[in-house]
């Protein structure tokens, strides 16, 4: 009955974050405090609650500074006519793509109400009057006749232009992906088989016998994750081309996920023995990589989910592996000191965990060898036990003599 359930959870841990995917607080800005800004996220607020984070920015130069330091996903420049988006597919390719759509749905909304506002215009009777008094003024003044004739045609010029006006919408990618993986898929398909490939490691270095000493398991750790980590360089970038920057922090970045699961495989095994293998494998899977958010972004998934992905290494690491191959490492320090800490406490664990397991079984063989080589003495009343194979050997010399 236990294999069903654990099937069973494991199927949920990975559906229910992908079937619930939508923004939450995702952090955007707004460009300038005009009314048109106010106007947008006052609209944004009300169709979308809790969707967004807004962050209000002077320019689009600073909200530019603001997308490449990874403190918003993306920012919207609105102003009377025209929808300026500026995203970053390289955060995240649905996340970009939802800034798009929002851009376009600010943009028919912002036309229909001018369109409205130019019908309510034309059937004001306040107004109407008003224009007629004019025009009979304008007639017995002759001197300002032409004037006013003037106006009016400028009058029908500006509505004769409002009337086509729409409202259009441009899209600004501030920090593309690599035109050899525009939607990003290869980059999530690189990611996900780190975590794998990081517990089979510690599970071999763990189990080996020839790594008798704890400082040469650590030693071929390290090893086998820088060079798992170059093949793995080597095929995401070298052949499919979608880690196109910074390629000595991005193999290191890789090198360091790849160690932060391997070592706390290796050190749970190390203190759990085969039952380590199993826990490690489903927190990393199931949890870590379920809620890592590397598809998507991390505030897209339900709440508490994406923040319990970017606790493990899968989440930590696919963020971190962002920021560094796209955003030169910024906003990357919370995600290398996660990684760091799993590192440090399985590579502990790997080289003090012979310490614990060592007591527990000394302990436990002492006390087998006392009871087996001295045994309880008898009390005072008490018979001293004779073994049967005691007497009969005695009969035996009995007869003999």
């Amino acid at each position: 009955m236990a294999l069903p359930v654990v099937i069973t959870l494991a199927v949920l841990a990975f559906a229910w974050p992908a079937g619930r995917i939508s923004p939450r607080d995702v952090p955007v800005g707004i460009v300038g405090t005009g009314a048109a800004g106010q106007h947008a996220v006052e609209g944004l607020t009300r169709a979308k609650p809790g969707a967004f984070d807004f962050h209000l920015y002077p320019d689009q130069q600073a909200a530019r500074s603001a997308i490449k330091n990874r403190d918003v996903y993306g920012a919207f420049a609105v102003s009377g006519h025209s929808i300026t988006v500026l995203k970053a597919t390289a955060a995240g390719p649905s996340v970009a793509q939802l800034l798009t759509d929002v851009g376009q749905q600010l943009a028919d909304k912002a036309t229909r109400q001018i369109a409205e506002q130019q019908a309510a215009e034309a059937h004001d009777p306040a107004k109407a009057h008003r224009r007629a008094a004019a025009r009979q003024k304008a007639a017995r003044q002759k001197a300002a006749q032409q004037k006013a004739a003037q106006q009016k045609a400028a009058r029908q010029g500006a509505a004769g232009a409002d009337s086509s006006v729409k409202v259009v919408v441009k899209a600004v990618d501030v920090v593309p992906v690599s035109a050899a993986d525009p939607r990003g898929v290869v980059f999530s398909s690189s990611v996900f088989p780190l975590t794998i490939c990081g517990i089979l490691i510690g599970a071999f270095v763990s189990m080996a016998r020839g790594l008798a000493r704890p400082l040469h398991r650590v030693l071929t750790l390290v090893v086998a994750c820088a060079v798992a980590a170059l093949g793995v360089y080597l095929v995401a970038q070298g052949f499919l081309g979608a880690l196109p920057r910074n390629h000595v922090a991005t193999w290191a970045i890789l090198s360091l996920d790849l160690l932060s699961v391997s070592a706390a495989a290796a050190g749970v095994i190390r203190l759990l023995g085969p039952a380590g293998l199993g826990l490690s494998a489903g927190l990393m899977v199931f949890v870590g990589n379920a809620f890592s958010g590397a598809t998507s972004a991390p505030e897209m998934l339900p709440k508490g989910v994406g923040h319990i992905g970017q606790w493990l290494p899968p989440g930590a690491g696919a963020s971190l592996l962002r920021d560094t191959a796209y955003f030169d490492g910024n906003a990357g320090a919370g995600h290398l000191a996660i990684l760091a800490l799993w590192s440090v406490c399985g590579l502990t664990a790997v080289m003090c965990g012979h310490w614990v397991t060592g007591e527990a079984r000394g302990a436990k063989t002492s006390a087998t060898a006392s009871g087996e080589l001295l045994p309880a003495l008898p009390g005072a009343g008490d018979a001293l036990p004779v073994r049967r194979h005691a007497h009969a050997h005695a009969r035996r010399h009995d007869d003999d003599g």
